[in-house]
């Protein structure tokens, strides 16, 4: 048996690495940024360990089989490992040899994944503003729909469900206008019942507490236009811009030229 140059070594590490790279993006697709800022270092080292792993493998594989095709499996070894957690769920009989050769990839993965939804929650609220009256969050929200609704294909528009979100958001909206105008409660009962949105026992509840009726409806159009926004982030989306209402823009504007 004639050991690897040193050539053959770095040719298949680097070839595995760059395989466990595209297979984590694969997997990662349509789930969030795996390099993001929260995920990176993690990222680099599953690759990393993956890679060097299949690597190793290939490597000492090859000692026994010819050197090409020691680095065509040092190439190809990490979709192996890719592809057994993406088909997991689906055998719940793996065996107890293949959990555990893999366990480390799966923690890693699980805080890899905690990672993305950490960014992506970042990524969303940077895009709605606390300081938003009814009418500039109703406005944003329309905003990000016509701009997402323009770049997801059909098919992503009905799994996101974009329409549906934005007809809560309004739905919700409006009522909320209702009581900051101090409609009477009758007029915000029958408002509520005008929506199936809105025609929850969860706001029937503070029926009695206008104010706090006001309140939680606000809150729950924030998380649907976060929702919305996340649907743009998952499909890549992530140059969308900042609303700026045009009142903040004029001030703005105005302090700048002071």
């Amino acid at each position: 048996m004639q050991p690897p140059s040193a050539t053959q070594i770095g040719l298949t590490v680097v070839l595995a690495i760059v395989s466990a790279v595209g297979f984590l993006l694969l997997r990662c697709q349509g789930k969030g940024r795996p390099f993001g800022p929260a995920g990176r270092w993690l990222a680099i080292a599953v690759t990393t360990l993956t890679g060097c792993m299949s690597a190793a493998v290939a490597l000492v594989s090859g000692m026994v089989l010819s050197e090409n095709l020691a680095t065509v499996l040092g190439a190809v070894a990490p979709s192996g490992l890719w592809l057994s957690q993406m088909r997991g769920q689906e055998d719940e009989r793996r065996s107890l040899a293949r959990q555990a050769a893999t366990i480390w990839l799966v923690s890693l993965l699980a805080r890899l994944d905690q990672a993305m939804a950490e960014d992506q929650r970042i990524w969303c609220e940077k895009r709605v503003d606390d300081s938003w009256n009814v009418y500039e969050l109703s406005l944003a929200a329309n905003r990000y729909h016509a701009r997402i609704a323009e770049r997801l294909s059909p098919e992503e528009r009905r799994r996101e469900r974009i329409h549906a979100r934005l007809d809560a958001i309004e739905r919700r909206l409006d009522v909320a206008a209702l009581v900051e105008d101090g409609a009477s409660r009758s007029k915000v009962v029958t408002a509520l019942n005008g929506s199936r949105h809105t025609r929850l026992a969860r706001y029937e509840r503070y029926l009695n507490d206008l104010t706090r009726l006001h309140g939680v409806l606000r809150h729950d159009a924030e998380a649907d236009l976060l929702r919305l926004l996340a649907s743009a982030y998952r499909a890549g989306y992530r140059s969308l811009p900042p609303f700026v209402p045009h009142g903040i823009a004029q001030r703005d504007a105005e302090v700048r030229t002071r």
